[in-house]
């Protein structure tokens, strides 16, 4: 077993450790609440402190896209990934041209539009007082009659939050569920005259994005080239081409649900029901995963503690799934593997994913630089002050771990997923 005081890890503070980026939420990092996001300055600080000039960056489970922001403001060609098809758009919004459009006319053009859209939702009424739906099709239709890209970029994260805002899900949760809270916030809306409102939070919402964009243009993003693939199963597809870096912060150990948390979304923005039930199969909890034989004396250790069969499926799905994607992708990698992964529990029982991904690729032939361990100050998850599938003090996702790791072995040889 190893030691709690492993040399091999540090504390640090990424935030205070990186220049040039003014806080986790600046520019376009701020733009959207994706879940699980993590912070900017993790992925500056890997390309400032390892990366050579040049490097191209691949980021496997990009989730919002912050791994490619990053790399076009220090300048380096990158390609995402993602199974969730709101990479596409928040990207393009997070890395457009400042937008010269005038939001007050925007506003006043959605207010008078007879275009109409209505979701591909049967259950949307279960989600949206009737009284709002009719009002939620008209702004929508206007969105999607929208021929300028500028504009619809500039109006997308606008509507998405505030038609967020104006519906029975909890904001403060991980999945998408409703909770006397939000029936409180909407009974709130229903009592004054939430048209008005409505339009107010759009125009404010727009006007935050000008800022946010222009603040990313502040930070001299460079001319890069870039790939984004959403809506793509990392799970199963193998890159085309050679990258140098790899840094990802893969989906969670027990928050892996990122399409359920997503739909509402997905569904406004055009996409119709039976591709986002697709896209949930393909999520790792509903979906069978090819057994990879993990090579980590502490994931085999954990794995015998563990007497629930649900939790053993759960246990397992999950490091099949995501080491054996990663297992396949770093063949292509050159240089470095950056892994950004939380400190799990299941039951009540601590799993160091960090350990298990470092043990495992560290028996591929790559070689351990560090381990940095920082404090998670905010996230966009849900925290309880006791854990309601065990009434246990919850101690969930209070930090999170950078592993680094290099390639040490020639590219040449072809790795694979072989038990110890």
């Amino acid at each position: 077993m190893e030691s709690a005081r492993d040399p091999r890890k540090r504390q640090i503070s990424f935030r205070n450790e990186v220049r040039g980026i003014p806080s986790t939420t600046y520019g376009a990092f701020g733009l959207y609440a994706y879940p699980a996001k993590f912070i900017p300055q993790v992925v500056a600080y890997a390309l400032d402190e390892y990366a050579d000039p040049g490097m191209t960056v691949f980021d496997p489970f990009a989730g919002y896209g912050t791994t490619g922001v990053v790399a076009g403001i220090r300048g380096h060609d990158y390609e995402l990934w993602d199974l969730n098809p709101l990479l596409e758009v928040l990207h393009k919004v997070a890395t457009m041209k400042q937008p010269r459009q005038d939001v007050d006319r925007l506003i006043t053009e959605m207010r008078y539009s007879c275009h109409e859209f209505i979701p591909d939702w049967p259950n949307r009424t279960y989600w949206f007082p009737e009284e709002f739906l009719p009002f939620l099709y008209r702004a929508w239709g206007f969105y999607h009659s929208l021929e300028d890209e500028e504009a619809k970029l500039l109006l997308t994260i606008p509507l998405l939050k505030v038609t967020r805002f104006f519906s029975l899900d909890d904001l403060y949760r991980q999945k998408l569920s409703r909770s006397p809270r939000s029936r409180k916030r909407l009974d709130r809306l229903l009592r004054g005259n939430w048209q008005e409102r409505f339009y107010e939070k759009v125009r404010d919402e727009a006007y935050a994005v000008v800022r946010g964009i222009a603040e990313h243009h502040g930070l001299s993003p460079k001319p890069v080239r870039r790939t984004v693939r959403a809506g793509i199963d990392t799970l199963t597809l193998d890159l085309a081409k050679d990258m140098d870096i790899l840094i990802t912060s893969p989906p969670y150990l027990q928050a892996q649900e990122y399409i359920r948390h997503a739909k509402m979304d997905l569904f406004w923005l055009g996409y119709p029901q039976a591709v986002i039930r697709d896209l949930n199969k393909k999520e790792i909890p509903y979906r069978d995963v090819e057994p990879c034989e993990v090579q980590s004396d502490t994931y085999y250790r954990i794995r015998r503690q563990i007497e629930e069969e649900h939790l053993l499926g759960t246990f397992d799905a999950y490091f099949w799934g995501i080491l054996g994607a990663l297992t396949r992708l770093q063949r292509k990698i050159s240089s470095y593997l950056f892994l950004v992964v939380g400190q799990a529990t299941l039951r009540g029982r601590p799993v160091p994913i960090d350990d298990i991904f470092r043990q495992h690729f560290t028996a591929l032939g790559w070689t351990h630089e560090i381990t940095l361990v920082d404090t998670i100050v905010t996230r966009r998850m849900f925290f309880y002050d006791n854990n309601p599938a065990t009434g246990l003090k919850d101690k969930r996702m209070r930090t999170e771990s950078l592993v680094v790791l290099k390639k040490t072995i020639p590219h040449r040889v072809r790795m694979s997923c072989l038990h110890p």
